[in-house]
């Protein structure tokens, strides 16, 4: 029980972190987007909806993780039709 608390703390511990990183990817995803670089803004955008559902599931708010896991599904679907019309 107690290893259980221990990296729940840890856990805890990299929220912060994550969620300054989190924003600076917003940032950079809308910048991308107001620029016209839709690549660069999924590629921003997946890993800042991954750090969110992290969030969502260490503080089990269920709403955040839905939307997050629905907007990581899109952008890898975009990132994957991108790739695929490319032929890379």
């Amino acid at each position: 029980m107690e290893a259980l608390f221990m990296l729940n703390h840890r856990a805890a511990a990299l929220e912060q972190p994550l969620k300054w990183l989190a924003f600076a990817l917003g940032l950079g995803s809308t910048v991308s987007i107001v620029q016209g670089w839709h690549l660069a803004a999924m590629r921003f955008g997946l890993p800042f909806c991954l750090i969110w559902v992290y969030c969502g599931w260490l503080r089990t708010e269920p709403q955040l993780k839905l939307i997050n896991i629905i907007f990581s599904a899109l952008y890898v679907y975009g990132l994957a039709r991108y790739f695929l019309a490319a032929g890379v």
